[in-house]
């Protein structure tokens, strides 16, 4: 599990592999919001980092 600097006061990544997939959970520290993608394995570690932080901001949004 990393964790990536975020104003909100943190969120951890969690890289899990399926197959020639992987998961990515992006957790937000302060909520414990947990949201999760699957990607292709073959994609960059950022670009599927970014996709998940997305996801989870646009939760945390809807959460207000």
């Amino acid at each position: 599990m990393t964790q990536a600097e975020d104003p909100t006061g943190g969120v951890y990544f969690e890289f899990t592999p399926v197959g020639v997939s992987v998961k990515v959970c992006a957790i937000d520290a302060a909520t414990g919001t947990e949201v999760s993608v699957i990607g292709p394995a073959r994609a960059s570690q950022a670009d599927l980092q970014q996709l998940a932080l997305r996801k989870l901001r646009a939760r945390l949004k809807a959460g207000r």
